[in-house]
């Protein structure tokens, strides 16, 4: 049924379930994976902020895409371990659920596999939903872990 499964990843204890949930579905289904995180654009969020220091701007992207790789070798480790073909992405965008619906599209997937934090009323209003937003603009079914 699904032969190429995205899975994004921010790294949380969360995401980590979704990512062994998906991987199991991909192998079920003998699919491949394709990991995504997205990291801010810290060059532009610096200069928004009229802090520009190209030193500080180098070792905070140097950190976040350290931080990145880290998630995704977590995803390829895990779908190595199941004998799931695995790819991974790190996106520069402001906007994860951007990156994610992106990546869906331009790797051809064919199902979204991540997870919400579960917040509701006043705390999901505030800080906003990354999944709610996949689940509004995505072309593709989503599977969601709680």
């Amino acid at each position: 049924m699904f032969k190429h499964i995205l899975i994004p990843t921010d790294g949380s204890e969360l995401s980590k379930k979704a990512i062994h949930i998906g991987v199991e579905l991909a192998k079920f289904h003998g699919a491949s994976v394709t990991g995504v995180h997205a990291v801010p654009d810290y060059h532009l969020m610096i200069a928004y902020e009229g802090a520009f220091d190209p030193v500080t701007e180098e070792r905070i992207e140097k950190e976040a895409r350290a931080r990145a790789e880290s998630y995704l070798d977590y995803i390829k480790q895990t779908a190595t371990a199941a004998g799931v073909v695995c790819d991974s992405v790190c996106e520069t965008n402001d906007h994860p659920y951007d990156a994610i619906i992106k990546t869906a599209e331009g790797k051809g997937c064919d199902l979204i596999v991540l997870h919400s934090h579960g917040r509701k009323g006043l705390a999901a209003a505030l800080l906003g939903s990354e999944t709610r937003k996949v689940l509004f603009y995505a072309k593709i079914p989503i599977m969601v872990v709680r």
